[in-house]
């Protein structure tokens, strides 16, 4: 339940048109519910604005699909993250209306329409064809979240000529996602060609010395850059996260 849809509930109460019982069955769940293998937050919409994010990984798909379960019943649309294909396709056939994305690791289940939230676009830049799973995970939860995408690919230092070319998308952007492996130089090439916020994500992406992207985070924390901002490695959803926020346009009184 969202802060609109919480509205509408009381506002019918108040009218008459809903009755208190009916409404207060409605209200039981908040703010959470037990349902043994997990405590679901229901009440995260009308906290943060966006409802609770599930984290496929180390679940079983018995587990996933308790908890979709639960948070579909709501009426909300819902995000997991994190998810590969053998537990893709218990979710898959528990709610056909769902969408399965391979490379992101994403199942996005929307059951109402996604209201934008942002001021402009984020725009979602991947050093190399690698480092696609995590970007595109950025990307996905960004839409989820109501924010208007772009994404650039493949554009990384190796040949900068690939970036430089396209200046004018990266200008017009409200906030940037840079998303890189390797060294993890990227992020400092962008943050210095911008005025807008930047959210570096180093990714596992790299040989031996890369430690498993230790060496981009590294990188990207020890930019010369200002103001670019980073996440964990390979943390597409946090970053997307984080530029939401940043994106989000002040909620009307």
């Amino acid at each position: 339940m969202d802060l609109e849809e919480l509205r509408k509930l009381l506002g019918a109460v108040q009218a008459g048109s809903l009755d208190p019982e009916a409404a207060l069955e409605r209200l039981r769940t908040l703010p959470f519910e037990d349902i043994g293998v997990a405590t679901i937050d229901h009440h995260r919409s009308l906290r943060q604005g966006v409802p609770e994010v599930v984290l496929g990984e180390h679940k079983s798909p018995e587990q996933m699909v308790a908890i979709v379960e639960r948070l579909a019943a709501q009426g909300g649309n819902v995000l997991v993250t994190r998810l590969l294909p053998e537990k893709a396709e218990p979710l898959q056939k528990g709610f056909p209306a769902g969408e399965y994305d391979a490379l992101a690791r994403t199942f996005c289940l929307v059951q109402k329409s996604i209201e934008p939230i942002g001021d402009g676009q984020i725009l979602v830049v991947c050093a190399g064809t690698s480092d696609l799973p995590v970007a595109r995970e950025a990307a996905v939860t960004a839409r989820m979240l109501g924010n208007d995408v772009g994404e650039l690919v493949d554009v990384g230092v190796a040949g900068i000529h690939r970036l430089l070319a396209r200046q004018e998308r990266l200008r017009q952007a409200r906030v940037i996602i840079v998303v890189a492996g390797m060294e993890g130089a990227l992020p400092s090439v962008i943050g210095g060609m911008v005025r807008v916020p930047v959210i570096a994500v180093p990714t596992s992406v790299g040989y031996g010395s890369a430690f498993g992207g230790v060496a981009a985070l590294l990188g990207m924390l020890n930019s010369c850059a200002s103001g670019v901002t980073v996440v964990n490695i390979d943390n597409g959803f946090g970053a997307a996260f984080a530029a939401t926020r940043i994106n989000r346009r002040e909620p009307q009184p």
